[in-house]
């Protein structure tokens, strides 16, 4: 028991508070449900270790650098399950103790993200808390103020209803959610990841979690952070008279009759809640509706792992309470509800060979290459063993049968080797010492998991490097892609990006066969190319943790790279922005000779970067930050920003005392009341063209 006590342990720091777990939820939910069972075999053990059970306590997500609030209703976790039967046991177990079998159940999607308390006071949001250790969690109230879809005024309800006057609103109200990320959004951010020269992030539930405790609100803004909200905390006062103000239930206080009432008021207050639920009776309907919610939701905007069934009508709930009531220092997990959790979509395979990967940066990653597979819908050939760490912790071998599993239901991972099926002649994977790709030896910094190629020649980091620095995102030269690029490698008539500015007609021509033409169009785009916005340049060079919005910000201050190059740490750590961080990143890179011969060669090669347009000295925008928020008349976002900056004014993506004007349209949201909470001048189109022409 104290080894799986110490595991589990060791498995809730790394997920709760790093958002970095190393097992899969199902392969979690095994270990805890192993000591549940050893402690009700082994009742005095259990009794020894008390509430410092993982079995009788609730995950911490608590961090360093957020202020702690005391939860006025605590929030628990809820128990789960994979199997049917045992669904049933639970329901059988509401039977007996409520003395009827026609008991109301609501079924909703199980949404895999972070929990989250909102408060709003007399209808206006006013915190956001995390659930902490369950009794108290950290203030991420500025970051979840950046998530659009959440109103800061809660909607006047409708006439006759119950809640008519907006002053008959709850004077305080606690409301549970979840923060998730879009699939969509979350391959757009590895992907800057991956520009940025970082390790991706493993599945989108890691990367909410990691946003939602970031210290730069700023940032958080850019990652598009969504939530959903289902459940009630406290209720402050009582709307109805109907409630029972001495019930320590915040079901009690609220007013309200059910979980499928409160969802509907919580759509009439203009929340974002779950795109469906049923209400339903018995537990074969309940069964039933997991199985049509099962084939409804990978339609779902956001992430689902299971589906959260609950009695309905609140009364009841009270009756049945908490596991953990009288016995413990807080509850730990309704009784009245439980979690049925999809089995992950996972399948057996044979692994053909471990090959490596080298990254522009140098981190070489292990993948195995893997006999294909159909896995969630698609067809699986390769999956990531992530590091060498994680192929020694799992002693996956070349020709092992092992279980793949779409983690997150989006990255393939092998998540297990399965040992009865290992060849006898199997032999341990032995990790490279050298890079595959130049046969440098690699190395890796203490407590790093990552093996680097330092040889900045490296040919398959060259390759990288230039296709990263020719892409859309970047310098963006059209007809140059990764075959192009891959044959003047090989023929050696290029060793860099400096080598792509001194391409002639001569030198292509043999490569295609009547490729007159081709040799003639790809020199002229490269050309034309020499001119790219500096800012492209700056985002091509691949300097780690700064992307496109960095990459602007630094070409709007310093203006050429020669400048940058010779910038201060303190010149850089100032740009609105940017942390300690990314300014140490930027003087690092530039302060490695080889990264200064490539700026020297590009320079010689004839490229000639162009920075960003000013306004006009004195002009109105020129040195000032606006926001935009809402939808404008006739400008898109696009249009609005490239005005906005072609008039010396930079756009930034949240709103703060150094936020000179927010200029709003249409559903224009929290960044409104934030601007209008701090003062700050308020433009709609009309006055932002009006100050454009002026200036």
């Amino acid at each position: 028991m104290a080894r799986l006590r110490a595991e589990i342990a060791a498995q809730d720091e790394r997920y709760y508070r790093h958002a970095r777990p190393e097992i899969t939820d199902f392969d979690y939910d095994r270990l805890k449900r192993a000591l549940a069972d050893l402690e009700l075999a082994h009742p005095s053990a259990a009794s020894a270790a008390g509430a410092a059970s993982p079995t009788r306590r609730v995950g911490d997500d608590r961090s360093e650098g957020f202020a702690r609030v005391k939860h006025r209703f605590g929030m628990t976790t809820l128990d789960n399950t994979y199997d049917e039967g045992e669904l049933r046991d639970f329901h059988a177990r509401l039977v007996k103790a409520l003395g009827t079998e026609d008991l109301a159940y609501t079924v909703e999607p199980k949404i895999d993200g972070v929990a989250v308390s909102l408060t709003y006071e007399n209808g206006h949001f006013t915190r956001a808390v995390t659930r902490g250790d369950g009794e108290e969690g950290d203030d991420i109230t500025a970051n979840v103020r950046t998530i659009r879809a959440l109103p800061a005024l809660l909607s006047a309800p409708p006439p006759g209803d119950l809640f008519a006057a907006p002053a008959a609103l709850p004077q305080l109200i606690e409301i549970r959610g979840e923060i998730f990320l879009r699939d969509e959004e979350f391959r757009r951010i590895n992907a800057l990841q991956e520009e940025a020269g970082e390790a991706p992030y493993a599945n989108p539930r890691n990367l909410a979690a990691g946003t939602v405790k970031l210290l730069d609100p700023a940032l958080v803004a850019t990652r598009k952070l969504e939530i959903v909200l289902y459940g009630l905390g406290a209720c402050e006062p009582a709307p109805d008279a109907r409630a029972e103000p001495d019930s320590d239930s915040p079901a009690a206080s609220a007013g309200f009759d059910s979980q499928s009432g409160f969802q509907t008021r919580l759509r009439v207050w203009g929340l974002p809640v779950v795109e469906k639920f049923w209400a339903v009776r018995g537990i074969d309907a309940v069964l039933a509706s997991i199985r049509e919610l099962d084939a409804l939701r990978r339609g779902f905007a956001y992430p689902t792992d299971g589906a959260v069934v609950k009695l309905d009508a609140f009364a009841r709930q009270r009756v049945v309470g908490y596991r953990g009531e009288g016995q413990a220092a807080r509850k730990l997990s309704p009784r009245w509800a439980c979690a049925y959790k999809f089995a992950p979509d996972r399948a057996e395979t044979r692994i053909l060979a471990i090959t490596l990967q080298v990254g522009r940066t140098g981190a070489v990653t292990p993948v195995a290459e893997l006999e294909p597979i159909l896995l969630a819908g698609t067809t699986v050939k390769r999956a990531t063993l992530h590091n060498a760490d994680e192929i020694a912790r799992k002693d996956v071998r070349v020709g092992d049968t092992v279980l793949v599993e779409k983690a997150g239901e989006i990255i393939p991972a092998v998540i297990e080797v399965v040992l009865a099926k290992r060849p006898a002649e199997s032999t341990a994977y032995v990790f490279p010492a050298d890079c595959p790709s130049c046969g440098t030896p690699l190395s890796r910094e203490e407590g790093g998991v990552k093996w680097m190629c330092l040889n900045p020649l490296c040919p398959e980091k060259v390759r990288r490097r230039i296709e990263h620095f020719t892409s859309k995102a970047c310098v963006d030269i059209d007809g140059l892609g990764e075959e192009i690029v891959d044959l003047l490698l090989a023929k050696k008539i290029i060793r860099g990006v400096p080598d792509l500015f001194r391409l002639t007609r001569e030198q292509l021509l043999p490569l295609k066969k009547s490729g007159e033409l081709w040799a003639a169009n790809l020199v002229n785009a490269i050309a034309a190319r020499r001119t790219a916005d500096l800012w492209r340049v700056i985002h091509g060079l691949g300097i780690p943790q700064v992307g496109a919005a960095a990459a602007k910000d630094l070409a709007r201050r310093f203006r050429s790279l020669e400048a940058l190059a010779e910038a201060s740490l303190n010149e850089i750590i100032q740009i609105d922005g940017f942390g300690e961080k990314t300014a140490e990143s930027v003087l690092t890179w530039f302060n490695q000779p080889v990264n200064r011969v490539l700026v020297a060669e590009l320079t010689a090669a004839g490229l000639a970067p162009t920075p960003p347009a000013t306004g006009p000295a004195g002009g109105f925008f020129a040195g000032k930050t606006l926001v935009l928020t809402g939808t404008l008349p006739s400008l898109s976002r696009e249009e609005a920003q490239a005005l906005i900056e072609a008039a010396g004014g930079k756009v930034s993506s949240s709103v703060s005392k150094k936020t000179h004007y927010v200029v709003a349209g249409e559903e224009a949201g929290s960044k409104l009341e934030k601007a209008r909470a701090l003062g700050v001048a308020v433009l709609d189109e009309a006055g932002l063209r009006a100050l454009l022409a002026a200036g």
